[in-house]
């Protein structure tokens, strides 16, 4: 009996739909699995993830062969208690844990694999609930370097050059060892030195050296070369990032305006120059250029190579097979038979904070991009840090930005509610005129200036003033936007992180009540159809930032809310003046 009647005979005994497991199969995959990594990791913990396929029997086989039950929600954690796991055979996984679950499991000895800052919060919590207990938790950490095409997105090597090890021209690639099979940065060490060693036959030793340092994002990659040889060894070092051109994951997909997404190079003519995918597809980069810097750039992050600053080197772009890069060819190094040679570059893989990128190069804090209106925005941003430092909440911070904003521009906002209030106050006035000239609009508009001179009014009184602020706005809208410290940053309530949307959509549909509110206390439109425009504003608003990062509304919010209180002011003080 072939396959295909097997299934047919099976499908007819137990109907439809069914799974077919080789438990053989299986249990080889298990053990192959392990003993994959037990060649180089002398402690070991497989987890089964339940969320895959929670069917009893292939949990059951996992349980038996030593493997942990790998749970994201409280029914997966009952199926494994069932099963005969203890808690202490349990990793709890999942972005979506309650505090109270996280409590529970980690007081009974299960594994905990935190997925956020927020959940590291409350993890902070439980601790100091439980001081002499001791939990065991894990990072949830995505980290490799190489792409689906295998690809490595930061490379570097001696790979130009008569004797550059890391070139196929010169041979085979080198294969580097190390000393251990696993590095850790101990609690008492602030520093932690990676050596990948090589020595070729004709006696060059090459040692690749990273130095990670605590708490720091940037990685000093040096070639240490001892040349033993009879002959002179040259070589260039080479440093590259590599990416293809999807969309950024760290992007969130509102509608409004998107951070750049793309490479940067620094000169001294040019400090901070975008190169976009379609900018690399359209022409190659071959520029030579004393220090400087070249960094792929993100909505939160950035990967850069910062080499030799003292020293000029060739930065080059180019598209190959789908595939974006841009690196950097140090000039050659040359060590003598019998003498040693160090090639240093610094590499930065972490999120675009400003005040650090400042101390690693000139103008590598650019690439926190607030756009054109830097110089407004910048002062800004140090307002919103310095809030921060006061009140330890980034959406305080914002509020209190926002109040600023709003006082610094008081007189101005006063001088365009009082013409918004005249306009609306002469308003009746208006609509007589209309009717008495009905489609006639050359008199109409003759009509309505006699009526602006005779009541003093500035039909453009409301408009300067805001548009005299609008800079602001968009200069506080990049701050916010670029800003990666609001990344993960908890407000209150159900506000968990400033850096995407509100989940429950409560601040956008306050902030469509407060803009409906405020289109009442405006004048209304003498254009039938600008009435009509200036009635469903709110609503579109509304699900336009439906889709905004929670700390933007947050001040689009409190800046309307502010507003309202200024204009109802003025516009009963006007009201009871002419009364």
């Amino acid at each position: 009996m072939n396959n295909h009647n097997q299934l047919e005979k099976i499908a007819g005994r137990h109907g439809e739909s069914f799974y077919i497991l080789h438990e053989e199969n299986y249990l080889k995959n298990i053990i192959d699995l392990k003993s994959a990594f037990n060649k180089y990791f002398d402690k070991v913990i497989i987890g089964y993830s339940y969320k895959t396929n929670y069917i009893p029997r292939l949990c059951r086989i996992a349980k038996e062969n030593g493997v942990y039950a790998e749970v994201v929600s409280e029914m997966e954690l009952d199926l494994a208690l069932k099963l005969g796991y203890e808690y202490k055979d349990i990793i709890f996984n999942g972005p979506f844990k309650k505090e109270a679950d996280l409590e529970k499991t980690l007081l009974r000895n299960s594994i905990v694999n935190l997925d956020s800052f927020y959940e590291l919060d409350i993890i902070k919590k439980i601790v100091a609930r439980h001081p002499n207990k001791n939990f065991k938790v894990g990072l949830r950490i995505n980290m490799s370097l190489i792409d689906q095409n295998g690809n490595s997105s930061i490379q570097n090597g001696l790979n130009i050059g008569r004797f550059g090890f890391d070139s196929s021209k010169n041979g085979p690639m080198p294969t580097y060892t190390t000393a251990e099979s696993h590095y850790e940065l101990g609690e008492s060490k602030d520093q932690l030195i990676v050596d990948l060693a090589f020595k070729d036959t004709s006696g060059v030793s090459v040692i690749k050296r990273y130095e990670f340092s605590r708490n720091d994002y940037l990685i000093k990659v040096s070639y240490l070369i001892d040349n033993q040889s009879q002959s002179v060894w040259e070589g260039n070092f080479s440093g590259k990032i590599v990416r293809d051109n999807s969309n950024d994951p760290s992007q969130q997909s509102s509608m409004g305006m998107q951070s750049f997404l793309g490479m940067a190079l620094s000169s001294a003519e040019k400090p901070y120059e975008k190169y976009s995918f379609d900018d690399m597809a359209e022409e190659s980069i071959n520029e030579k250029i004393k220090g400087g810097w070249v960094s792929f750039i993100q909505h939160y992050f950035l990967s850069a190579w910062v080499p030799d600053s003292e020293v000029t080197h060739t930065y080059q772009s180019k598209v190959r097979n789908g595939m974006y890069l841009m690196g950097f060819i140090s000039p050659a190094t040359v060590v003598d038979a019998g003498s040693n040679g160090e090639i240093t570059a610094s590499l930065y893989l972490g999120p675009k904070i400003i005040e650090r990128l400042e101390e690693i190069a000139p103008n590598l804090d650019l690439t926190v991009d607030f756009g054109w209106l830097f110089f407004i925005a910048t002062p800004l941003f140090l307002l919103l840090d310095f809030f921060f430092g006061l009140v330890q909440n980034w959406g305080v911070a914002i509020i209190l930005v926002t109040l600023v904003v709003k006082a610094l521009f008081f007189k101005l906002s006063a001088a365009s509610y009082r013409s918004m209030a005249n306009m609306r106050r002469v308003a009746p006035k208006l609509k007589t005129l209309k009717e008495q000239h009905g489609d006639d609009r050359q008199k109409m508009s003759q009509a309505m200036m006699e009526l602006y001179k005779k009541e003093k009014i500035n039909p453009l009184g409301g408009c300067l003033p805001i548009l005299v602020q609008m800079p602001v706005f968009i200069a506080l809208y990049w701050v916010l936007l670029e800003s990666v410290q609001l990344r993960h940053a908890p407000f209150m309530f159900w506000i968990t992180d400033m850096s995407v949307k509100d989940p429950l959509f409560i601040l956008p549909i306050l902030m469509g009540i407060s803009m409906f509110i405020q289109m009442q206390l405006n004048p209304a439109p003498p254009d039938p159809m600008q009435a009509k425009i200036m009635k469903i504003m709110p609503i579109m608003m509304t699900v336009f930032f439906l889709w905004f990062p929670a700390g933007l509304v947050l001040y689009w919010l409190v800046n309307n809310i502010l507003s309202i209180s200024q204009q109802w002011v003025i516009t009963r003080q006007i009201e009871k003046a002419n009364a």
